[in-house]
């Protein structure tokens, strides 16, 4: 069976971007859930899968990323990874589909789950707010941005990755977006504008666009629930191949699983000097991760 890609909410669950895009696991309301209950889902995907690759949002509430962690800590597994990209919530979701869409091809659960940190690059997130009053995420809002906010009809483009930009929307005004071909997701929130799809979409030239609603946490992330969130990404699964397998790949040196960047997702370890790398053996994997 592929390698199993987990949100934390439904809405971070979006539909297919192909026919060979694979069905999200969701773990919702794990805080509120008894844990014998959650701690067996979590298992008995982990049983189903081999792995399991959890993407969840930095807007999170805390009890649920401590759920995580005490599930991953009382199965003592290597074989489950906790993915929190510095992401908006719908950049989360379109990372996670995009993890379900290479959960089809032959990449190893350790590559597959390093690629969510390589595919980030490529992801142009941002919103048009009412209101930055309340935004701390993104460090571009100033006092000045803050005091505007209050002015009535004011509306804000902000862009949070991969570089922080703010402008104030108007129909000639736009943000920087990316410099190679995209489709752009727009999740709608109690934000009325036509500024993304009228004014943004047509300057970052993108090649497809659609739309859905913001998912629960854009409220938080944003500070606000007047909002119009969106997210250019590369929609074609060869193309995220491509980048996936051009990537040079190596063997973690703790759980032996082969893995791309410096960091493995799964164990957490991270390269030894070059001088314990001969020195050190690496630990055998066992059925229990």
């Amino acid at each position: 069976m592929p390698t199993a890609i987990a949100v934390t909410g439904a809405d971070l669950a979006l539909p297919p971007q192909d026919e060979r895009t694979l069905p999200a696991a969701v773990l919702a309301d794990l805080d509120r859930r008894p844990l014998d209950e959650a701690l067996t889902a979590v298992q008995l995907l982990v049983e189903q899968h081999g792995h399991v690759v959890v993407v969840y949002s930095r807007a999170v509430p805390p009890a649920v990323e401590q759920r995580l962690h005490t599930i991953r800590s009382l199965l003592e597994s290597d074989r489950i990874a906790l993915f929190r990209p510095d992401l908006p919530p719908l950049g989360v979701a379109v990372l996670a589909r995009q993890l379900r869409q290479l959960a089809s091809c032959d990449l190893g659960p350790g590559v597959l789950a390093s690629a969510g940190r390589l595919l980030t690059h490529y992801i142009h997130a941002g919103a048009l707010l009412g209101s930055v009053a309340r935004l701390d995420r993104v460090p571009v809002v100033g006092l000045k941005s803050h005091a505007r906010s209050w002015v009535p009809g004011s509306q804000f483009g902000v862009l949070a990755h991969p570089q922080p930009e703010l402008v104030k929307a108007a129909p000639d005004v736009t943000l920087p977006g990316p410099e190679f071909g995209t489709w752009m997701l727009v999740g709608r929130g109690q934000l009325q504008s036509d500024w993304v799809t009228g004014t943004l979409a047509p300057a970052w030239r993108v090649q497809g666009l659609r739309e859905t609603e913001a998912p629960a946490e854009s409220a938080d992330w944003w500070g606000t629930p007047k909002l119009i969130e969106f997210c250019a990404y590369l929609p074609d699964l060869s193309v995220l191949y491509q980048l996936v397998a051009s990537v040079r790949q190596g063997v973690c040196h703790w759980c032996g699983i082969d893995v791309i960047g410096d960091r493995c997702v799964f164990c957490s370890a991270t390269p030894p000097p070059p001088s314990e790398l001969t020195a050190r053996p690496v630990r055998a994997l066992t059925a229990g991760g």
